[in-house]
């Protein structure tokens, strides 16, 4: 354990912390929760799970319990003062035009587009780059609160007609169906019990693959659906006309029915691109099968999956692919169709100190997306993979985008940071010049902050990246409100990114600070490695150490320190407090993995198995992850930092009975303990796992966590 400065190691290990006001606080009468005599035995060590009944979401006993914990959380923020002004000024940031990098197919431009407080983003197309915009979808005109979201869209090549996938109520579950671009009608094909799926098109737009499972065989299946692990994924084959009764599997892998399956058409209509991954592991398997051929079986590209293997474009019979084989961080490499062997690969760019994030091919020009330090950083390479030049971006910040064709004359890219929402650039492939496309008319001025980036040191000596964004000329002096977000896992990367929310925090005078912990993507495959499975307590001490590090710079401490986190950064959360408690002021964690032993029972959760292990398969991993399952870690008596914890009713991503279990058993750890808490839990109606949630459900959610910080930090309301 790295040493501390002595008062600073005094503050955190104490035992007898307690928020400064706590003397304040007043006891809660929480609902009462009944408890089971339920024990697991799990390779010889027994484990109770007194709350097992609340995986019985729709239970009215389970039903009971939501509405009183709904009430009392409701009741308690309703007597914050500052909710009318918080929710004014959060409406008011988010009340600015957006859009989304537009693609074009058949010379028709296809972009998302907000006014501003719209629940959704409506799809809209037009002729030509700068003809006069129409709508082809506007979800929000589908449901009056707003709660059906699109999750996917697929164009096919002509531009003539749009499939495009609905999810209702946050569900994973998704309906495909085809719209007619002129027309604005939908063609009578739907699609049922389609999940984590695209639409790939075939040339001539007669129909579509996309993927699926096995429909429920009688109406309990169905209901049962929120619930229901999700195995056997399969690529489908619509024809457009048809039933889907009718469509046929063209890809599946029933030997492992733990393989998530995917599917794509080369840009000349030739191959069909087939992946299969295991769960969530970055790496997968490719095939190629020949559409000229309709009985050509797939050809394995890549039988085994050791690498990450993402196909950029075709020429022919060559296809340039991202791997990270004997590059962590991600190379280019071609392969001939040919001579697919792989002795017979050849790399074009090689691997740099910079992670591959992502990469296209453009006008025959390779622009690869690499991440440094966590920030975006683009080159425009040929197809040799010679350096052409970089691409000049405005600041520190995110460029997403960047989609097209190998032929095309023109992309476009995002560009945002943390106060700079997305901005809209075309990039003409000819001349290499980029030129401003779409810009958000703001109502606040992004001069007023800075961002900056520091690197800490975390446990084991592991350097780690943080970025912190503030009012200029912040004072150093312990006692700022402090925001401290981080996810850590799946190899997913946290980037300078805008939220009108963290802008509301800010003009509050709060800091926000986001550290790229292990288990994420910035540094490329060992970076994630680093933080799954056996070595997952690597993510909670890098979290650990940016917090120490915020407070032994002066930026805040504890009593001024929360922390947040979602999915599986509601895990660390709630590993973080159940670890940690005397370390922090307030704890928002939302829809999070919290019952570890559990995490694969539902859905679609046994696909996580490849970050966090498998406890009921493995005794390793079981003791590895028992020992930091938050459910199984919380103590009776400790003072924990007040916690709001949220999910929703709906999430079939992470069962919202890990949240319910979770709330539960903290609240029954601190009756006896006025010091701790208050344990809160807000449990969102017709809502999922966060996706396509309406603007007004996440500025109610947002203005709820930051009404509890205010009130936990006893830090004054101040704004515009």
């Amino acid at each position: 354990m790295r040493l501390m400065k002595p008062v600073l190691a005094a503050a955190l290990l104490s035992t007898n912390f307690s928020p400064a006001h706590a003397a304040d606080k007043q006891p809660l009468e929480y609902p009462k929760a009944a408890t089971v005599d339920q024990t697991d035995d799990y390779f010889g060590t027994k484990v109770a799970d007194p709350y097992r009944w609340m995986e019985q979401v729709d239970s009215p006993e389970v039903k009971s319990w939501v509405t009183e914990e709904n009430q009392l959380t409701h009741g308690y923020l309703g007597a914050i003062r500052g909710r009318e002004k918080m929710h004014a000024r959060l409406m008011a940031l988010n009340d600015f035009e957006r859009f989304s990098p537009p693609v074009s197919h058949g010379g028709r431009y296809f972009y998302t587009h907000n006014s501003g407080l719209q629940n959704q983003n409506v799809v809209f197309w037009q002729q030509g780059l700068h003809g006069e915009p129409q709508v082809l979808l506007d979800p929000n005109t589908l449901l009056k609160d707003g709660t059906v979201a699109l999750s996917g869209l697929s164009i096919t090549d002509d531009g003539r007609l749009a499939a495009y996938s609905l999810a209702e109520a946050g569900s994973d579950w998704v309906k495909w169906r085809v719209r007619d671009v002129s027309t604005g009608h939908d063609l009578p094909d739907v699609i049922e019990w389609s999940k984590f799926s695209g639409a790939a098109w075939l040339k001539d737009g007669s129909g579509f693959f996309y993927e699926g499972y096995d429909p429920p065989k009688d109406e309990a299946g169905r209901a049962a659906a929120l619930k229901t692990v999700n195995y056997y994924q399969k690529v489908y084959f619509h024809k457009l006309g048809t039933a889907q009764s009718e469509d046929k599997v063209v890809f599946d892998r029933p030997e492992d029915k733990e393989l998530n399956v995917g599917a794509d058409v080369t840009e000349d209509g030739r191959y069909l691109l087939l992946t299969a991954v295991k769960g969530t592991s970055p790496n997968n398997q490719l095939y190629v099968k020949d559409l000229a051929s309709a009985s050509a079986a797939p050809m394995a590209i890549v039988p085994k999956a050791d690498a990450v293997y993402n196909t950029l474009a075709t020429d022919g019979k060559t296809l340039w692919v991202h791997t990270t084989l004997d590059a962590p961080n991600g190379k280019i490499i071609a392969i001939d169709l040919d001579h697919p062997a792989r002795a017979q690969w050849k790399t074009v760019v090689p691997e740099t100190k910079n992670t591959v994030e992502s990469a296209s091919m453009v006008k025959d020009t390779l622009i690869v997306n690499y991440l440094a330090d966590a920030q975006s950083l683009v080159e425009l390479r040929g197809r040799d993979g010679k350096l052409i030049q970089r691409l000049e971006l405005p600041a520190i910040g995110t460029a997403i985008g960047f989609h097209g064709r190998r032929t095309d004359d023109e992309t476009f890219f995002q560009f945002s940071n943390f106060t700079t929402p997305g901005t809209i650039y075309r990039l003409d492939m000819k001349t290499r010049q980029t030129s401003l496309y779409k810009a958000p008319k703001l109502t606040f001025d992004p001069a007023q902050f800075v961002t900056k980036q520091v690197f800490y040191t975390s446990k084991d000596g592991t350097r780690v990246p943080m970025f912190i964004t503030s009012k200029k000329g912040v004072k150093l002096d312990g006692n700022n409100p402090t925001l401290l977000y981080a996810y850590g896992g799946f190899n997913i990367s946290l980037q300078p990114e805008f939220h009108a929310a963290h802008l509301l925090w800010l003009e509050m005078g709060g800091v926000y600070a986001q550290p790229s912990l292990r288990g994420g993507g910035e540094y490329g495959e060992s970076w994630h490695h680093a933080g799954t499975r056996h070595q997952k307590q690597n993510v909670f001490d890098d979290f650990y150490a940016a917090a120490e590090w915020l407070i032994a710079n002066k930026y805040t401490s504890t009593p001024r320190l929360a922390i947040q986190g979602a999915s599986n950064g509601g895990l660390l959360m709630g590993a973080s407090e159940t670890q940690r408690p005397e370390l922090f002021g307030a704890v928002l964690a939302g829809v999070g993995v919290m019952d570890m032993l559990r995490f694969d029972k539902f859905t679609i959760g046994w696909a996580w198995k490849d970050d966090y292990g498998a406890p009921s398969e493995s005794a390793e991993d079981f003791q590895a992850i028992y020992k930091y399952s938050p459910l199984h870690n919380v103590r009776q008596g400790v003072a924990y930092p007040p916690t709001l914890i949220t999910t929703a009713d709906h999430d079939d991503r992470v069962f919202p009975a890990h949240s319910f279990k979770y709330a539960a058993t903290m609240q029954q750890a601190i009756r006896e303990n006025p010091a701790a808490g208050p344990v809160l839990i807000r449990i969102e109606t017709r809502a999922g796992h966060g996706g396509g949630m309406p603007l007004s459900k996440r500025v109610d959610l947002d203005v709820d966590q930051y009404l509890f910080l205010t009130k936990e930090l006893q830090m004054p309301v101040e704004l515009p």
